[in-house]
């Protein structure tokens, strides 16, 4: 089939939605909304009001359904990604702390040139190459510096090498890791088995690039998922088996890091907050369990 659609002015995306019966007293706001947010991404949060699925063609919505009900699920995510970003923050400026402090104190200063600590020497080949890659259109004050002050070798330390690499890569270094004693010590400072910290790490990786696009998380099937931890007890309980795709788990893990990296933190208060700020919006749709405001990760008071 060939595409045919054309585009349409703002206001006739308004008069196309009220003829599906979406209610939009205030055409001026609505002009303002989507003269600067995309159609497409605030269709994402309209959807669940339609009465039937997208596919049937009519895209009918609900008796009821107002543009408010939209925008409240689409002002709650962006709430809640900002909160979520914040904590990914935490985490990985910890992560590369902890792999750079474990390598080069095992290793020296240049750790991650050295093939012989690495499981798949292909597979180091191929992310020593794209790191030089990084270093060399880098413009970073410490990178540069390096430049000018040392010609041997000719990459600089791991210390700096870490800070331009994309969390991505950062994720592949650490699952490459030939000793397994390596892998342990970087993952004994958060409590964790090796293989939960490496499959966490790969899944954040795409929460990230998610969250950095400003992407939905509300109501998002995750294509890369994550090992749920058996242990410790009281973070293996917190989790949802049953919402292997959906963010709860992630966030779960998230309060969980943030806890052990600063044990005063307040993320998992905020992010209650913000979820109960938002009544209107189901907490399962991110995979929330029922009980959720009984598990202990989100009930401590600061």
């Amino acid at each position: 089939m060939k595409y045919t659609k054309l585009p349409l002015p703002v206001e006739d995306q308004i008069k196309l939605l009220e003829s599906r019966g979406m209610a939009i007293p205030d055409h001026a706001r609505a002009v303002r909304y989507f003269s600067n947010i995309n159609y497409y991404r605030l269709r994402a949060y309209w959807v669940p009001f339609e009465e039937s699925a997208p596919t049937a063609g009519d895209h009918k919505f609900k008796t009821g359904t107002t543009f408010d009900d939209v925008l409240t699920l689409y002002i709650f995510d962006r709430k809640f990604r900002l909160l979520v970003w914040e904590a990914i923050e935490r985490v990985e400026v910890s992560f590369r702390t902890r792999f750079v402090d474990v390598l080069s104190l095992q290793y020296g200063s240049h750790a991650y040139t050295d093939e012989t600590i690495f499981y798949r020497l292909e597979f180091h080949r191929d992310l020593m190459a794209s790191l030089k890659e990084e270093i060399d259109r880098s413009n970073e004050t410490f990178i540069e510096h390096y430049r000018a002050t040392y010609n041997e070798p000719p990459l600089p330390p791991i210390w700096a090498a870490c800070e331009v690499m994309s969390f991505g890569q950062m994720s592949k270094w650490f699952s490459n890791l030939k000793n397994r004693k390596d892998r342990k010590a970087i993952a004994s400072a958060y409590g964790l088995d090796d293989s939960i910290l490496i499959s966490f790490m790969q899944h954040l990786s795409h929460v990230r690039n998610l969250t950095a696009h400003h992407c939905r998380l509300w109501n998002r099937k995750l294509t890369v998922t994550m090992v749920v931890p058996k242990w410790p007890t009281a973070l293996a309980t917190t989790f949802n088996p049953a919402a292997e795709r959906r963010i709860y788990n992630t966030l779960a893990m998230l309060g969980y890091l943030m806890r052990v990296i600063s044990p005063g933190t307040s993320w998992p208060v905020r992010l209650r907050r913000v979820i109960e700020e938002y009544p209107t919006v189901d907490p399962t749709a991110i995979g929330f369990p029922a009980n959720w405001k009984d598990l202990p990760i989100w009930t401590v008071t600061l």
